[in-house]
């Protein structure tokens, strides 16, 4: 479901950026490193575009997607035998109630100031896309940022590869006219490559561990608590490492990198560790 998007200045940075560096890796390194109009120009070009176009799609559904919505008739079903007791209970045994949205919360659902409305498995709110990371945006925000990642590392090699072949010509003139499209692009691209790989490789592991961030944070206190009170805690979510892959991915190992959410329910219930292993998809 799409959602309505005003003016974000974060977002025009990343648009801008993405345009810049598209355009000074397409026409200034592979064209200076290959010329572009060589075989190897050509499948440099032609690659790092592909690359290039899953990042935008990525990105642009990760931004005007709707996260979730928490249903305005939403009840918990209490005598429902199969929906595990600690989906619909906080600590206080209580149902779990939006005070701000003045309706209840399935599990994993959280209250987004930002937003100011509950998001179904919140992940965090996002500045970059100005929305939040929620149940129906992960895998496209988890998939634009695999593509991302790959196209800064692809474009900062093609620049050192291009940088290093005016050197070998020794085109002194020819490269000072380029050199401030260099040093944007390296300040741009270097710490692009670390944030990017860190934030990938944050996201690798909660994956791997069926959490969101909001999950980790709460599971590191829920851990404190349990080792105090002698006993270990086991987050219930956690169902292995290909099923939690599949869970956000998809059952289709060939459709991981793609922008696909057929798998993924509506967002009211997740399996859990404690449901049978014949229990059926992985949320309803």
């Amino acid at each position: 479901m799409a959602r309505s998007v005003g003016f974000s200045l974060p977002v025009t940075v990343v648009v801008v950026a993405i345009g810049y560096i598209y355009f000074s890796t397409v026409f200034i390194f592979v064209d200076r490193w290959f010329g572009l109009w060589s075989s190897p120009g050509l499948m440099n070009a032609a690659i790092f575009t592909a690359v290039a176009a899953m990042c935008v799609y990525n990105y642009s559904i990760s931004v005007f997607r709707d996260p979730g919505r928490v249903p305005s008739t939403y009840m918990p079903d209490v005598e429902d035998s199969e929906n595990p007791i600690h989906e619909i209970k906080r600590k206080g045994g209580d149902l779990r109630y939006c005070q701000k949205c003045s309706h209840y919360k399935p599990a994993r659902a959280h209250h987004c100031r930002v937003c100011k409305r509950c998001v179904l498995r919140m992940d965090h709110h996002c500045i970059w896309i100005n929305n939040c990371v929620g149940h129906a945006n992960y895998k496209v925000f988890f998939v634009f940022v695999v593509y991302a990642v790959i196209a800064c590392l692809y474009s900062l090699v093609l620049l050192l590869g291009s940088l290093a072949n005016d050197f070998e010509k020794d085109e002194e003139q020819s490269a000072d006219s380029f050199t401030t499209v260099y040093i944007i692009s390296g300040l741009l691209l270097f710490p692009l490559c670390v944030a990017l790989s860190v934030l990938l490789g944050w996201h690798i592991y909660l994956i791997l561990q069926n959490k969101t961030t909001i999950e980790y944070h709460e599971g590191v206190r829920a851990m404190w608590l349990a080792e105090k009170g002698g006993q270990i805690y086991s987050h219930p979510y956690d169902l292995g490492t290909y099923q939690n892959l599949s869970m956000v991915l998809g059952p289709n190992i060939f459709s991981w990198l793609l922008p696909t959410s057929g798998h993924i329910g509506s967002g009211l219930r997740f399996r859990t560790a404690y449901d049978y292993p014949s229990s059926g998809s992985t949320s309803k």
